[in-house]
């Protein structure tokens, strides 16, 4: 039976390699589903009546991957009607993006970072004020993993949080990233951690990474998640409550159950966390 998810949810990334898996997973063993709308609209067939299936059994949110919210060519027009369409179909409860940019003339397929300058703060926030318009809802902007830094003017928080205050959207904060690049770019996590706006976090994702190097992450999405991560998201817990919160698997599946094994990691969290929240608030009432 397909229902809402409340902050303490914890949901698994709908990849086509794990179709089969998803469908016979009994009602309740995830809290929702993500999808990237980009790589399902307009599919039938097998596959479209199994996203029908598995959108009818359990939440589903959206995250997109080709707006290009960063970039100077005009905004897809055709794919965010089209997305428009699906989010409404499938009852999408969070529609996000990347804050980065994927095309110039023609896509890049790959994530590039945005220039962390005043400029680049006005263009991307009129763009994703156009995207809220059009999509009649507000969206969520995740922090991205960068590896190249192109001219800084300012820091990767501060660029955050203008954005965020510039366009009036939200937050999806990928703790991952975070972790990867306070790694990679020498900062403080915690320190990012408690500069965020915490009123703008929609949600959170976390994923596995390499450890390329000491000082070298690289965010693969292809491999359990690591302590370093786990410890992050609880701290982003303590400092701002718990959010639904998604587990990213990108490929190198393992079999389905240490992925619902994480994602029980993920929901016992919260529900340790939430009941801390709730001890606190009496003991202060």
């Amino acid at each position: 039976m397909r229902t809402t998810h409340s902050a303490t949810s914890a949901g698994l990334g709908l990849r086509r390699g794990l179709l089969q898996d998803l469908l016979s997973m009994p009602d309740g063993a995830v809290d929702f589903l993500e999808v990237a709308p980009d790589n399902w609209i307009g599919v039938g067939g097998q596959f479209g009546a199994a996203l029908e299936r598995l959108s009818a059994r359990f939440p589903i949110s959206a995250h997109g991957l080709s707006l290009s919210l960063g970039g100077t060519e005009p905004l897809d027009m055709e794919l965010l009607r089209r997305t428009r369409e699906f989010n409404d179909r499938h009852q999408v409860m969070l529609y996000s993006e990347h804050l980065s940019y994927t095309s110039d003339d023609g896509q890049l397929y790959d994530l590039m970072p945005i220039p962390f300058t005043d400029e680049a703060i006005r263009h991307v926030a009129g763009r994703i004020r156009q995207v809220q318009d059009v999509l009649g809802r507000r969206i969520a902007v995740e922090n991205v993993s960068y590896y190249a830094a192109p001219y800084q003017a300012l820091a990767e928080i501060d660029f955050i949080n203008a954005v965020l205050g510039e366009a009036d959207t939200d937050l999806l904060l990928d703790v991952n990233n975070l972790y990867v690049n306070s790694i990679n770019h020498g900062y403080d996590a915690e320190a990012f951690l408690a500069r965020l706006p915490g009123e703008r976090i929609a949600s959170c994702h976390i994923a596995g990474h390499y450890d390329e190097d000491i000082d070298l992450k690289v965010d693969t999405h292809g491999a359990p998640v690591k302590a370093d991560v786990w410890s992050l998201l609880a701290s982003a817990y303590r400092r701002f409550g718990v959010r639904p919160t998604l587990l990213e698997r990108d490929f190198n599946f393992p079999p389905l159950p240490e992925l619902l094994a994480e994602t029980e990691r993920i929901r016992s969290m919260q529900l340790a966390y939430a009941d801390r929240q709730r001890l606190l608030e009496q003991v202060h009432a």
